[in-house]
């Protein structure tokens, strides 16, 4: 009962974020022009948000120190930016390293240093540490954070530097010495990081005509191999994507069935349909888990041949790759078929009947706006979004953190964010 009078609170709240969306017009950056935004320095000590770093709503909890000898030191990516100047003073490169993540957000910065100061440069005096100069757990250690200054090194200028840092994305901004400011970032596989759940842009689906199409050029409208509550294989209309970067490469879980062989990367918090080992066939054992739970042995679901439902087979192996590109689809059914295995088209929550549920008031303006308007109109209305997470995928996560139970959410994520 307490279960179903929270997914009926979501999704009434839902339905009303839908119904004001519709009406202010679509997606971001629509309709009145924003006057710019007066920065204010930030204060001596002075932390944005205002949380502690590793805890939620800033950028999450310490996940390990990386080595260089370690598996996850190729989420280390080197900074080569010559607008930004790095201290190096162990000249061992050490603070060109850092995540995916902070990288985009330093170089963002440093444009932002040279516009509000021409012939000053961003500086860098520590990034990723491997010789453990830094308190216990620091994110130093995970290439996570940098300690910055400008370049002239006039202390003047760290207030509005520290508030130029906030602007330019990073998840925690502390003014933390006289002499630089720390700026921090969440993990790559936090579900902020990662805005939930994502397929890479080079994963596939399958067209109701029978072609393969890559996800990253779904058009709202286009009919996907999916699969309903007993496992049959429907098609359903692709609405939307929650998420959609087709530039950035990110770190995906890769997991590889035995024969026959098939093969699906999905992010850490993406849900992906799963059986217990001994589930030989059928769909009456299924259940959705994070990719980042998947154990090999476990059953997944795939298709085959002409077959009219889809098929449990084991998982061999799962391991992490790069990819390039990440996006989040949604179908009207809730699940997509990617590279010829089934998975929900939700993340963050481990409850595919909730996520589906809250989405009630998407897939309802989807068909009034299909039965209103032709394809061709849905490819320029706000179904189709900018580069992003969409606004409601934003909106549902806030409201998700207020009514449900923090064991709900991606371990990784509820420690992580607040976004």
């Amino acid at each position: 009962m307490l279960q179903l009078t929270r997914i009926t609170l979501v999704c009434l709240i839902c339905c009303s974020l839908v119904s004001s969306g519709l009406a202010c017009g679509p997606g971001r950056g629509y309709g009145r022009r924003r006057h710019p935004k007066k920065l204010t320095p930030l204060a001596y000590k002075q932390f944005i948000p205002n949380v502690a770093e590793k805890t939620l709503g800033a950028s999450g909890r310490y996940e390990g120190k990386i080595t260089r000898n370690s598996e996850r030191f190729k989420e280390l990516t080197p900074n080569y930016n010559p607008d930004i100047i790095f201290k190096d003073e162990e000249n061992t490169g050490a603070d060109r390293l850092m995540t995916q993540r902070c990288k985009d957000k330093l170089n963002s910065l440093a444009i932002s240093v040279m516009n509000q100061w021409p012939g000053v440069k961003l500086r860098v005096t520590e990034g990723w540490d491997e010789d453990g100069h830094h308190s216990e757990e620091s994110l130093h250690y995970e290439g996570r954070s940098v300690d910055i200054t400008t370049s002239d090194r006039d202390r003047s200028k760290y207030g509005m530097l520290a508030r130029l840092a906030v602007e330019a994305g990073f998840d925690w901004v502390y003014y933390e010495s006289k002499a630089h400011i720390h700026c921090s970032v969440k993990a790559e596989n936090s579900v902020a990081a990662k805005s939930g759940g994502c397929f890479p842009g080079s994963a596939s689906v399958i067209l109701q005509d029978g072609r393969n199409k890559l996800i990253k050029d779904l058009n709202p409208g286009d009919k996907v191999l999916a699969a309903d509550e007993q496992g049959n294989r429907v098609f359903s209309d692709f609405m939307m994507f929650i998420d959609k970067d087709p530039e950035s490469r990110r770190v995906f879980y890769v997991i590889e069935t035995e024969e026959p062989h098939r093969q699906i990367a999905l992010t850490a918090a993406h849900l992906l349909f799963v059986a217990d080992s001994n589930a030989t066939a059928g769909f009456h054992s299924i259940k959705a888990a994070f990719a980042s739970k998947v154990k090999p042995g476990q059953r997944v679901f795939i298709t085959e041949g002409g077959g009219s439902q889809v098929k449990p087979v084991a998982v061999k192996r799962i391991y992490l790759e790069e990819y390039e590109g990440s996006f989040a689809p949604v179908t009207a059914q809730g699940t997509i078929v990617v590279d010829q295995v089934l998975a929900s088209c939700y993340a963050v929550i481990e409850e595919h009947r909730w996520a589906h549920w809250a989405f009630a008031p998407v897939r309802l303006s989807y068909r009034v706006a299909s039965l209103l308007f032709s394809k061709d109109h849905l490819l320029t209305n706000s179904t189709v979004q900018d580069d992003g997470v969409h606004w409601y995928s934003n909106a549902l996560y806030q409201l998700g953190t207020w009514v449900l139970d923090k064991g709900s959410f991606h371990p990784l994520g509820m420690s992580i964010n607040s976004s």
